[in-house]
């Protein structure tokens, strides 16, 4: 699967998804809520890039 990476440095891995913040292992990004920001610094999904 594609790694997800925040400016911050910040890899959402759509195998482990978020759990912290509600979104279960397995979560493609293209599924996540439009409102969700990166854990650490706040970004906009909108912001990150694909890190392969």
């Amino acid at each position: 699967m594609e790694k997800y990476e925040c400016p911050c440095g910040y890899i959402y891995r759509p195998e482990e998804g978020d759990p912290d913040n509600g979104i279960p292992p397995g979560t493609a990004f293209a599924d996540l809520p439009e409102d969700w920001v990166c854990p650490l610094c706040g970004v906009k999904k909108a912001d990150f890039y694909i890190n392969e």
